[in-house]
């Protein structure tokens, strides 16, 4: 687990994280999260992430060491699509047992490892290490080498259990998996000055596909895409490229920053949801393939290109905006979507009433703030009661979200469309615009919910008012009492990396006489795990008039 650690701690001191920018290096040492206790990870864990990450590579074989359950888990969660080899989507496990856990399972693995050679000779094997054979001390590292030694094939460690953290920390273990062992060790047949990477891009729903066309026309060659529709000799080449579009900062940035240091790639974060940012996006890798020896005359083709798309995308949305104008959404999510889907809204005439930035850099919310004003309503962490209140007091029309949030609009009899890793459409690009636009009509104006909303015959109140009624007297009930509103308030848990509650950062701030977040975070600890609490800590200090008592209380309590 030594080599674990210490890519661990490389990952937390990552320089290009925007988390980072705001700590001190004694506070990058802590790391960005809450060690996970082995087995309580319940699927957000690094392996997950991790095999995220890497299986839409899809003609290696991806081989799970520990039980059958993490490749179950695992497997197909995300809906990226393929172009070539199906063989990624063959699940592969060592499915190790009691015997493995007494004895080790480093020979089951090998003896795996060459299975999967012989039957179906990939290019490559990726190997994933979880928390079982982790805590008994399989080294996969040693075997992966013994493999490729013995096969002459490349058998990749992808050192990453489950218990060492996120989801996110298992993204960026992958990002160095493949930058210590795949990336820089094959040669392309050939290189042009117009190849470019695109990094932390999944092809979901074949959204990748909906972009190359565009490239292809201007003669820009993806000479990788890391790693959606991936191919294991393209992810070995990769270092030969001339610039690089950074997708979802989040998940792989790791990865960005370093080929640019190694090989020189320089990058760029960008979006493809929405008509302008696509745009924007076309200009500025146009731009740096000019800076890097292109001709030119490529912006000029790109200015053409861009011209003729938003002039069909505009057209084709036209006829929804009568529609949709005014429409309010409320928009779940995070990352690279909590800004790029808002502008793609907008285009459409849509408002966004709300935008979740629990997953989202410091530079995420000054995109915001952009688009939305400096008074966008930015999420941290919206709790379902909340979500539901809102769509049912018809502050939004529509959530927009993941699955697992599905649930809060159906019971409010409210639209749901899924944007996130799970939908079956795909809205990148032009026409991936249009596309995300055509969906949320059909979802707005289903004629269903006439039909849903209307109560039952033989009700005389529904569960949706006994629920509400409910909510009314517990709210009711706070502003009667002051006094319980208030430890109500304390009691709201505002850092749960390291149990924090409101009360504690109020007490802080008003003994210690705190002004700014680092000054709060110093003092309680809070925001010094993940670091999503930093902007609830920012809110509690900017309404401190509406929560703070009077200096002469204040005085008298502390005397």
């Amino acid at each position: 687990m030594s080599s674990v650690s210490s890519k661990i701690q490389e990952v937390f001191n990552e320089p290009g994280c925007g988390k980072n920018q705001n700590k001190s290096e004694k506070e990058r040492k802590k790391g960005c999260t809450k060690q996970l206790q082995p087995g309580g990870a319940a699927g957000g864990c690094a392996f997950d992430g991790a095999k995220i990450a890497l299986q839409p590579i899809t003609d290696v074989a991806h081989l799970v060491h520990g039980p059958i359950a993490c490749e179950g888990n695992s497997w197909d969660n995300r809906g990226s699509k393929s172009s070539g080899s199906a063989l990624w989507r063959t699940g592969f496990t060592t499915d190790i047992n009691e015997t493995d856990v007494v004895f080790g399972g480093e020979k089951r693995l090998f003896k795996s490892v060459k299975e999967i050679i012989d039957k179906y000779d990939p290019p490559a094997v990726f190997v994933y290490q979880t928390c079982v054979p982790a805590m008994i001390g399989d080294d996969i590292e040693a075997v992966c080498k013994a493999a490729s030694k013995k096969f002459n094939k490349p058998v990749i460690p992808v050192n990453s259990p489950g218990f060492v953290g996120p989801k996110n920390l298992g993204n960026k273990l992958a990002g160095e998996a493949i930058l210590d062992h795949v990336i820089g060790t094959e040669e392309p047949e050939y290189t042009t000055p117009y190849d470019i990477n695109i990094i932390g891009e999944y092809n979901l729903s074949g959204e990748l596909w909906q972009v190359k066309p565009l490239l292809d026309e201007l003669g820009i060659r993806i000479l990788c895409c890391i790693s959606g529709d991936g191919r294991y000799k393209d992810l070995a080449s990769s270092h030969r490229a001339k610039a690089a579009m950074m997708v979802c900062s989040k998940s792989m940035i790791n990865i960005a920053r370093k080929m640019e240091e190694r090989y020189e790639i320089p990058f760029f974060e960008g979006s493809f949801y929405g008509i302008e940012d696509t745009s924007e996006a076309l200009r500025e890798i146009s731009r740096l393939l000019i800076e890097r020896g292109a001709d030119p005359e490529l912006m000029e083709r790109t200015e053409a290109l861009i011209k003729r798309e938003e002039t069909r995308a505009y057209a084709a949305i036209e006829p929804y905006k009568a529609r949709l104008t005014g429409k309010k959404v409320l928009l779940i999510t995070g990352g690279v979507k909590s800004w790029s889907v808002v502008a793609a809204l907008q285009e459409a005439g849509l408002e966004i009433v709300g935008t979740s930035v629990k997953k989202s850099t410091k530079e995420d919310k000054e995109k915001i703030k952009e688009l939305m004003g400096e008074d966008a309503h930015m999420i941290d962490d919206m709790r379902p009661r909340d979500m539901y209140k809102m769509l049912k007091d018809a502050k939004a029309d529509i959530m927009l979200s993941g699955g697992r949030s599905q649930f809060i609009a159906l019971k409010a009899k409210m639209p749901w469309l899924d944007i996130n890793q799970e939908r079956h459409h795909a809205y990148m690009g032009y026409v991936g615009m249009v596309e995300l636009v055509h969906e949320i009509d059909k979802a707005l104006f289903n004629p269903v919910w006439d039909q849903v909303r209307k109560p039952a015959p033989w009700e005389e109140t529904t569960w949706e008012q006994r629920a509400d009624a409910a909510i009314a007297a517990e709210a009711a009930a706070l502003a009667a009492d002051p006094e319980k509103a208030r430890e109500h308030r304390r009691a709201t848990a505002v850092c749960k990396c390291k149990s924090v509650n409101r009360g504690a950062i109020e007490d802080a701030i008003l003994t210690q006489s705190l002004a700014t977040v680092e000054a709060v975070v110093a003092a309680t600890q809070a925001g010094t795990g993940c670091g999503s609490c930093s902007g609830k800590i920012a809110n509690i200090l900017e309404r401190i008039d509406a929560w703070a008592p009077p200096a002469n209380s204040t005085q008298q309590a502390a005397a």
